[in-house]
């Protein structure tokens, strides 16, 4: 165990994006191994350097630009035939400076829906199907809106721009909770916005949802990945976080951030803690409790992929 984890090559990588959501993918030059493939900028962290140490010397000397605003992400371990990595990925949105290709590599923005290059390194597969996610998760809030009123602003918020939308109502009926699952599915789909449905695999599979919200019960009783498109799991520890990964989740929630109205008094992260749990881990962490549209860029700087709101949302 001890040579094994002597092994594992520390690695900076940058997820450099525009504001129209591409973001930059390098080939590697013809004197690297795996000469050719492409991958996120980056390399190894060097002796006495911090991750956002060597992701600033290296996107100097690869690029010749200088990181303005660079976000910790999501740290993933890879075990290729010569080596195992850990990649700690920064999502990188501001810089100064007119790229170049100081290696000589080619350079090409992509789209996490269409990335069009090839072949790409192994293990940035999970990488750019987490880049689908946006940093907005919304949580539906029928039991105070109504049905009505509630379907009305989630038309409005879909042509704004929503995009990932769980619906969490325990105080319906099932067979309540199947006609506004249809609805808002529907209405979903028809923006190209996705769905999860909060504890129930079997419903979110009958209306064509996109995937499920696991409990954080459900979640340790869990023997395997439920078969859906996208599982998302709710943690409020760092177990439940590392189940979320042994699980093969898509994203977890982590919370409460802040004290919450639904729960006055309840013990709370801060935002500190939450940085500390969402550190290191594999798949992306949505910010959740107490928080509105304002918080996005502070859940940024403490590692979260973005935010989960419930009556801000609406």
């Amino acid at each position: 165990m001890k040579n094994s984890i002597a092994k594992i090559v520390e690695v900076a990588a940058a997820v450099l994006q525009r504001p129209d959501g591409t973001f930059l993918l390098a080939q590697r030059p013809s004197d690297k191994m795996w000469a050719g493939y492409w991958e996120f900028p980056g390399g190894k962290v060097e002796a006495g350097e911090t991750a956002r140490d060597a992701l600033v010397r290296e996107l100097k000397e690869e690029l010749g630009i200088e990181v303005v605003t660079a976000y910790p992400w999501i740290t993933r371990v890879f075990a290729y035939p010569h080596a195992t990595v850990r990649l700690s990925f920064f999502r990188v949105a501001g810089w100064r400076g007119v790229m170049h290709p100081h290696e000589g590599q080619q350079f090409s923005w992509q789209r996490a829906t269409e990335v069009f290059v090839r072949p790409l390194l192994p293990a940035n597969a999970p990488v750019i199907r987490a880049l689908e996610l946006p940093s907005l998760y919304a949580i539906s809030n029928v039991a105070e809106l109504g049905v009505e009123a509630f379907l009305t602003r989630l038309q409005d918020r879909l042509d704004a721009g929503l995009r990932l939308i769980q619906l969490r109502e325990k105080e319906l009926s099932r067979e309540e909770m199947r006609i506004l699952a249809q609805n808002v599915v529907a209405m979903a789909h028809d923006h190209g916005a996705k769905v999860l449905l909060n504890g129930d695999v079997t419903l979110a599979q009958e209306v064509g949802a996109d995937g499920v919200q696991l409990t954080s019960s459900q979640l340790a009783g869990c023997a395997e990945r439920p078969d859906v498109d996208l599982c998302a799991a709710s943690c409020h520890s760092a177990r439940e976080l590392r189940r979320a990964q042994e699980l093969g989740c898509d994203f977890a929630v982590l919370g409460p951030v802040l004290p919450t109205r639904s729960h006055p008094g309840a013990a709370h992260l801060g935002w500190e803690s939450f940085a500390s749990l969402a550190a290191d881990t594999s798949i992306p962490v949505y910010a959740l409790g107490g928080l509105a549209t304002d918080d996005m860029i502070t859940s940024w700087q403490h590692g979260a992929h973005g935010i989960a709101l419930l009556r801000q949302a609406w």
